[in-house]
């Protein structure tokens, strides 16, 4: 069984909304061991609804369409799916007296547009809306050679949308005695291709599970995805391929599902009461920006100081430009530990103010560097590439080199 799931509404294909609901289906779906095949956007034009809807009928078991149910002449979903069925629309009177007591409940006058609201393709079946003034619709549409299509039009409203799915929908699917279930684990320090070669076999198409690669400003993501009879088949299969996973990705591998870097390094640095100082003077922010979205989680453990200033922690940056590099910011890193009297403390050192294609097309490398109670590490990385995620991979760096020298057990 397969599904598709189409967003309708020029405001999402022209870029003012984001289609959130679709990757909510999506996720909802895949719990039920639907598979979404498709995502489809659309426009509000009545013949690209009709031709849209068509093409998803004839080629998913399941379509889930949101959005187009209001009462303006825009909202077409009616409409187009009463034409891919070649029926009229018909006025339920149950539905009409809903809407009209949702109105004088809230103190309103109902437009005459409304009405539209409580027409239907004849043959199909009103969803109710507890909350909003849009029913949905249920239609199981007949196809030659294969079982009905399921069909359920939502309405665009996210909190409408996804109270009628579990509510009205959910009931109505049939079962598919599969269970789909995922699982993310996070790496850096290594490209999609490298990763790809470092897990061989694992990756390839058709094995269960699934393992995909993705990469999102440097951060390579592995997702896994097994299906099975139950949860606990699908857990086993999961369990082996994050042996697998971390057994030839261990140097890179440092977290699961929502984790991010900073998130590890600072739970590992509370675990041991530990604290961090950070000299940045190469991400523009982002240090601060990642590490103080985590203070209300671990109040106190990181501070943060930048280093547009003439003086970081302390030390005169103009006193280090004699030292070569490896020098300069490992001494910056060990001042800052000394000034803040912290545990451990990064640095990050300054670099030429170039434009994004001289970083682009720049071999200049950036240092990063950790001081703890061992010594100071210095690791480095060539800006060249998109100037975009640069902030975010020198931060990153500085973090996973910290991340590589604390105790490993927690992370």
């Amino acid at each position: 069984m397969l599904a598709e799931i189409v967003a309708i509404g020029s405001e999402i294909t022209s870029g003012a909304k984001l289609d959130t609901n679709s990757q909510w289906l999506s996720q909802q779906l895949s719990d039920l061991g639907i598979p979404t095949g498709f995502h489809t956007s659309i426009a509000d034009d009545l013949e690209a609804n009709v031709a849209c809807l068509r093409l998803a009928v004839e080629r998913a078991d399941v379509v889930i369409v949101s959005g187009g149910l209001g009462p303006t002449l825009d909202d077409l979903t009616r409409i187009a799916l009463a034409t891919v069925i070649n029926r009229p629309l018909v006025l339920d009177s149950d539905a009409l007296t809903t809407i009209e007591e949702m109105f004088r409940k809230r103190g309103r006058v109902m437009s005459d547009r409304n009405r539209i609201q409580a027409e239907f393709p004849e043959g199909s079946t009103p969803l109710a809306n507890p909350i909003g003034t849009a029913p949905g619709i249920w239609l199981e549409i007949p196809r030659s050679g294969k079982s009905p299509c399921l069909v359920a039009a939502l309405p665009g409203v996210p909190s409408e949308l996804k109270r009628m799915f579990e509510e009205q929908v959910v009931p109505r699917l049939p079962a598919t005695g599969e269970v789909i279930r995922r699982y993310r684990i996070h790496c850096y320090g290594c490209g999609e291709s490298q990763a790809d070669e470092l897990l061989g076999d694992l990756t390839a198409r058709g094995r269960d599970p699934e393992i995909g690669i993705t990469a999102h400003e440097a951060t390579i993501t592995l997702r896994i995805e097994a299906r099975g009879k139950s949860e606990a088949e699908c857990q086993a299969k999961i369990d082996e391929a994050k042996g697998a996973v971390w057994s030839r990705l261990w140097k890179f591998a440092y977290g699961v599902e929502d984790e991010e870097l900073e998130t590890v390094v600072l739970r590992t640095l509370a675990h041991y009461g530990w604290t961090l100082g950070v000299a940045d003077c190469a991400t523009g922010g982002w240090l601060a920006r990642a590490l103080g979205a985590l203070e209300a989680e671990y109040p106190g453990r990181a501070l943060v100081v930048t280093g547009v200033e003439e003086k970081v922690a302390g030390v005169l940056l103009a006193d280090l430009e004699d030292d070569i590099h490896e020098h300069r910011v490992g001494r910056l890193a060990a001042a800052t530990r000394e000034h803040l009297r912290v545990n451990y403390a990064l640095a990050t050192e300054p670099y030429p103010d170039l434009t994004p294609d001289e970083i682009a097309q720049s071999r200049l490398r950036i240092r990063v560097a950790v001081a703890g109670p061992d010594g100071i590490l210095v690791d480095s990385l060539a800006i060249g590439g998109n100037p975009a995620i640069l902030p975010a991979r020198i931060g990153k760096t500085a973090l996973d080199l910290l991340r590589r020298e604390l105790p490993s057990r927690l992370q």
